[in-house]
């Protein structure tokens, strides 16, 4: 059987991260106990995750020309994703994401974006046919808006189906990015601070009257909410001992896309999209926690 198809149009950035007794207030030094360095990005997260799955994927990036976009570069290759439409700028460094971890995996992220805001829709345009060629499109925030609805707009103009997740969290964003989500896949802060009020099925259908095909609201150890047009389900998870949830979101997501490109239903896909991303919380770092297909219980890719 031939693998899922999977475009990615997104962010790429170098993942600094720090464990930490616990999170430093405001003005705070803190001593760390230990520190590495990870591939991260959620664009490039959600790709990796999915081409673990074993789906065919293409990365629709930009890096800058220095240490970490090469070992971007190289890292992609070894995960096996096609790098077809990963370009580099000699006009900005890398994105780098430092991350603090607490003993319990809460995080703090600040993102720095760098090259990933020079991401432009003639670049889009060029990764047409990589976009043509998928089951599924996927689109973040931590590229340009109008980058990612230019993702969007393509992927509608060829047919193709589209997840997007609107992260890092905005307060407003255009209903057209909206119009263009066949699946909208936010988590409870993103929820509450796009629709102002607390993150359910009213805050769900507040979001498919603004256009979206589906929701799928993802509430960490608690799983998901699957919010269509006829239909709510809380589709839940088991529950695990969690090691560090950096990078949880983006298993989802990877996951997502790869069970709807097999062909998966909306809440089959969740379902096991959210056993998946149950995998990674139980190890450290980001990319590094992502299991693969050989890694996952029997039952899980089906």
């Amino acid at each position: 059987m031939a693998a899922p198809v999977v475009c990615v149009v997104g962010a790429a950035n170098i993942d600094l991260i720090s464990y930490v007794p616990r999170l430093p207030r405001l003005g705070e030094t803190l001593h760390g106990t230990r520190f590495h360095m990870g591939y991260g990005g959620k664009g490039a997260n959600q790709a990796v995750m999915a081409a673990k799955l074993g789906a065919s994927v293409s990365m629709v990036c930009k890096l800058g020309r220095d240490v970490f976009g090469e070992g971007t570069l190289a890292n992609f290759r070894e995960q096996g994703v096609d790098v077809e439409h990963v370009t580099f700028t000699e006009d900005a460094f890398s994105g780098v994401a430092p991350i603090a971890v607490d003993p319990d995996g809460n995080n703090s992220i600040i993102i720095v974006t760098g090259a990933n805001d020079l991401l432009s829709a003639e670049d889009v345009e060029r990764a047409r046919p990589a976009i043509r060629a998928a089951g599924v499109v996927v689109c973040q925030l931590e590229i340009t808006l109008e980058t990612s609805l230019s993702a969007l707009r393509v992927a509608r103009e060829e047919g193709v189906r589209t997840i997007f997740n609107p992260a890092p969290a905005r307060e407003e964003l255009p209903e057209e990015l909206c119009r263009l989500s066949d699946v909208f896949c936010p988590n409870e802060p993103e929820t509450e601070l796009l629709t102002g009020g607390p993150a359910g099925e009213e805050a769900a259908r507040e979001l498919l009257a603004r256009g979206a095909g589906a929701v799928i609201l993802t509430l960490g150890e608690r799983g998901c909410l699957v919010v269509e047009e006829g239909s709510a389900r809380h589709v839940p998870v088991e529950p695990v001992q969690a090691v560090d949830t950096t990078g949880a979101g983006d298993a989802f997501v990877g996951a997502l896309a790869y069970f709807l490109a097999a062909g998966r239903p909306l809440i089959d896909a969740a379902d096991r999209a959210n056993r998946i991303a149950a995998v990674s919380v139980q190890g450290s770092g980001t990319q590094t926690s992502f299991p693969a297909a050989a890694e996952l219980p029997a039952g899980v890719l089906g």
